[in-house]
């Protein structure tokens, strides 16, 4: 088997676990987080186990545009970009505005992160920077990297507005739970999975690739149950709880 053929396979066996992730998750909440609960083995401080999750993303997608065939345009330049703004602050900011000092995370939980980000690493990079025959910089104007582009900085803006208001109510309220207020949180539960799910589908567009889309298709199957669960929690929690607040999609779901 060479090289292409086993990215190949990589890349059909993500695309078969994006399906049965969602399945799985739809029916059994991941257990980080405020769905945290004994019985998923031994566990580790939470903030450490976020940048075990997430820093192989950042890392394994350089490492492939370090070594790639097709890095020198502008167009490989500005795919880095879209995805080390993403990765960078998921991996090694965001975890330091987690609430609570005390938090664990099932080890479990941060060693399948960690396959999943690097796999998508790989995936995504070795697509671009050795597999695609290269993007010219002529792609920077072709109407797909323009629209998923927009579509990208649009999610992109959704997710931290809403880490921001949940950063802040943290800030504020100590280390308890509460209702957030204001921005998208008026109309959904989760607009910072709707923003990051949002970001991929842009970057799936593009990118124009099998493996963007395949991430994008990852990203909604573990972030779509998650956010369905977490509005769950939040009318189970919160006998106020707004009625006319959807899960993930305004107005509609």
């Amino acid at each position: 088997m060479n090289d292409r053929q086993f990215y190949d396979l990589l890349l059909l066996g993500s695309l078969a676990a994006a399906a049965v992730t969602a399945l799985f998750l739809l029916f059994v909440a991941a257990p980080y987080g405020r769905h945290v609960r004994r019985g998923w083995g031994p566990t580790m401080d939470n903030r450490l186990g976020w940048i075990v999750m997430e820093a192989p993303a950042p890392l394994v997608f350089a490492l492939c545009f370090m070594v790639g065939e097709y890095r020198n345009t502008v167009t490989a330049l500005a795919f880095l970009l879209m995805w080390e703004a993403h990765y960078i602050h998921r991996s090694f900011i965001y975890p330091f505005g987690l609430r609570g000092m005390d938090k664990r995370m099932p080890v479990m939980i941060a060693g399948t992160g960690f396959l999943f980000n690097a796999l998508n690493g790989y995936l995504n990079g070795r697509w671009l920077y050795t597999f695609s025959g290269g993007y010219p910089n002529s792609w920077l104007l072709d109407p797909r990297f323009v629209i998923g582009l927009l579509i990208f900085v649009a999610g992109f803006i959704i997710n931290r507005q809403a880490d921001r208001t949940l950063r802040h109510m943290r800030e504020n309220g100590g280390s308890g739970y509460a209702v957030p207020q204001g921005g998208m949180y008026r109309w959904i539960s989760c607009p910072n999975y709707f923003g990051e799910i949002i970001e991929w589908i842009g970057w799936a567009i593009a990118t124009w690739s099998l493996a963007g889309l395949a991430f994008a298709l990852w990203t909604a199957a573990n972030l779509a149950p998650r956010a369905y669960s977490h509005h769950q929690w939040y009318r189970e929690s919160f006998t106020d709880y707004p009625p006319e607040r959807k899960a993930l999609v305004p107005r509609l779901w």
